[in-house]
């Protein structure tokens, strides 16, 4: 994952294969909890696997703000940056 598309293309992929949710129901602006319906529970299984693509531990003040697949991309965008 280079760029913040192909960050979004893998999320799209995982919430297919995590969730059952649609690539197309994924957008940026997609809200977790209200739009795709995501728990905390879900939530922990998205960082786990955000993690053994990355190779990066993942920090939660890093996710504590996230509301939307946009803030994901941006939160994972900075882990693999710094």
């Amino acid at each position: 994952m280079k760029s913040q598309t192909d960050i979004f293309s893998t999320l799209q992929g995982l919430f297919e294969e995590l969730f059952e949710i649609e690539p197309q129901t994924v957008t940026p602006d997609a809200r977790l909890y209200e739009d795709l319906d995501i728990d905390s529970i879900d939530a922990v299984d998205l960082v786990v696997r955000l993690k053994e693509i990355t190779g990066k531990s993942v920090e939660p003040e890093q996710f504590k703000s996230v509301r939307t697949v946009q803030d994901i991309v941006d939160a994972v965008d900075e882990m693999i940056s710094a």
